[in-house]
């Protein structure tokens, strides 16, 4: 069999009947500014589509000196139900911008780490997206100060790099004004966030207790335990045998949740009939729970998506930007 050969610039401009010139302006964004009539851009995309030309991206890159790539390098999110969504945003970002993501993942390694933004330095990728699955502080990576960055569910005080991260701040006060709206104010909190540096845990305390305040009123009390489904049932059942008792509980992520409605129910205590809980997350994890808990959402994937856009946005002035998070009713809060 003879294979085709794939179709140039000059045959999708000569298909078209325009010059080689005015496809190149077409293909490379700039037919607005070079006022190409839409019905000239139309028969040059029409051939191009039928003709499937592909662009010479090594040639491309060195007339732009771009190489339509994106790097993005993790800590571990990978294999994480949060992280993969993060992933898939950053991906379909840069599908629309005309870029590819390539990723790596350190694990935690400094060492790796250091070999992976090596790497992508060599790749001459556009830019990096620096991620954690965590969201914390951190400090930004010597190698990363030579190329464009964005930090990416984290944040470096130090360093005037972009950010972009969840409002958990807003999402404690979301998840506070939820119980106060069905007229629950005794109201007690799950967790202590475990990570070094972590500002997940702090920000939504911050959130829960300013709004609180707003009303008159404060947290009655915290249930001290790491974020698992076996730390949350066991601090729980501890706390209800010491005769602990709450109209409303806030768990600081889904799994605590899931560990609380174990200990309740042993407790003999229905949700949301004697207690009225919200956590944070909007994980699948929450829609399993029977009834489905009320769960502060975290937007992974906008995170991804607008890191990659911010990456690619050469006007971005950089600063961090929160994304709102916003409550998914479930079943776990009683009426008012």
């Amino acid at each position: 069999m003879t294979r085709r050969k794939p179709a140039t610039l000059r045959d999708v401009a000569s298909s078209a009947g325009v010059s080689r010139t005015t496809a190149s302006y077409i293909l490379n964004g700039r037919a607005d500014e070079m006022r190409i009539a839409p019905g000239t851009v139309a028969r040059v995309r029409a051939a191009v589509a039928e003709m499937d030309y592909r662009p010479n991206r090594t040639a491309r890159s060195l007339r732009m000196r771009r190489t339509a790539t994106v790097g993005l390098i993790s800590d571990q999110i990978a294999g994480q139900q949060y992280g993969s969504s993060m992933l898939t945003g950053a991906s379909a970002a840069a599908r629309e911008l005309q870029h590819v993501v390539v990723m790596g993942e350190s694990g935690g390694d400094p060492e790796l780490e250091r070999l992976l933004i090596d790497e992508m330095r060599e790749r001459d990728v556009d830019g990096v997206v620096y991620a954690t699955r965590t969201a914390r502080t951190v400090r930004l990576p010597e190698g990363l100060t030579e190329v464009r960055a964005v930090l990416l569910n984290c944040e470096d005080p130090d360093a005037r790099v972009p950010s972009v991260v969840p409002d958990d701040e807003g999402g404690g006060r979301a998840a506070a004004a939820t119980l106060l709206a069905a007229g629950v104010d005794d109201v007690w909190v799950m967790g202590e966030d475990p990570t070094p540096d972590a500002t997940a845990g702090p920000r939504r305390m911050a959130g829960i207790r300013a709004e609180l305040h707003a009303r008159g009123t404060d947290i009655a009390g915290v249930v001290p335990c790491d974020w698992s489904v076996t730390d949350g049932f066991a601090a729980a059942s501890r706390w209800l045998a010491a005769g602990g008792r709450a109209k409303g509980l806030i768990c600081m992520n889904d799994r605590l949740a899931m560990g609380a409605y174990q200990a309740l129910a042993e407790a003999g205590l229905r949700v949301p009939d004697d207690v009225s809980v919200v956590s944070f997350d909007g994980s699948a994890l929450a829609s399993w729970l029977r009834p489905e808990v009320t769960s502060v959402t975290l937007p992974f994937h906008d995170l991804g998506a607008l890191a990659v856009r911010r990456l690619l946005d050469l006007e971005d002035a950089g600063g961090t930007v929160l994304l709102p998070m916003t409550v998914r009713a479930g079943g776990s809060v009683r009426d008012s």
